[in-house]
């Protein structure tokens, strides 16, 4: 991964970290979360050239949180059912009182 140049995201999905000082290789995990949660669509294409459907799932499917909305998308782009996400599992074994 680090052989490549460093992909482009917009600075609103980091706002609450530097944005300059980020690792892409070492901090991958909170940037594939965050760009799937907060990106738009040449975002998200921008990760998946960077790191590769292959990690990126693996990533997406053991989240702990990702939002409704947001593991739908990902189970569309991975081309996986919602049911294999960690994330699907948890929210099933505690579900909200009332979703309003």
């Amino acid at each position: 991964m680090s052989d490549k140049p460093k992909p482009i995201f917009d600075k609103r999905i980091f706002w609450d970290v530097n944005f300059e000082a980020i690792d892409y290789d070492k901090k991958y995990k909170f940037v594939i979360e965050r760009v799937f949660e907060r990106g738009d669509t040449p975002d998200i294409r921008n990760c998946r050239r960077y790191y590769g459907d292959e990690l990126i799932a693996e990533v997406l499917l053991n989240a702990k949180y990702l939002s409704a909305m947001t593991m739908y998308l990902a189970a569309a782009v991975i081309d996986r059912p919602v049911e294999d996400f960690r994330c699907y599992k948890l929210r099933q074994s505690n579900p909200e009182l009332f979703p309003y």
